[in-house]
């Protein structure tokens, strides 16, 4: 598991299930009830790494519609409009993604 030492596979199903149906994603509900909220900034940084699939530096907006996915193989993908709404609140400085510090704020917030 690519989260293994972060979060606990308990609370990751807990987080998937609880969001399971189409448009029902909030991201603070998730990091929340997945643990990440409560976990230490380095952490949230290697959860960062994890979801950045292409290793770019960034959460651009393909790797948002998976994000359930990279938690959870055979999770289903963010609706158009929770993933836009996803990138909205954590794109402060407007450049289309999200990188590690926007991310941290994201997942703290």
């Amino acid at each position: 598991m690519a989260f293994a030492g972060i979060l606990k596979e308990a609370d990751i199903a807990a987080a998937i299930k609880d969001c399971a149906a189409a448009d029902s994603f909030n991201y603070k509900t998730f990091f929340a009830k997945c643990g990440l909220s409560g976990k230490s900034s380095d952490e949230v940084k290697k959860a960062f790494f994890v979801i950045d699939q292409d290793k770019s530096g960034f959460i651009e907006e393909d790797e948002l519609k998976l994000f359930l996915q990279t938690f959870q193989a055979g999770a289903r993908a963010l609706t158009d409009g929770e993933t836009k709404a996803f990138l909205n609140a954590g794109d402060s400085d407007g450049d289309g993604k999200i990188g590690v510090d926007e991310f941290a704020l994201l997942v703290k917030a």
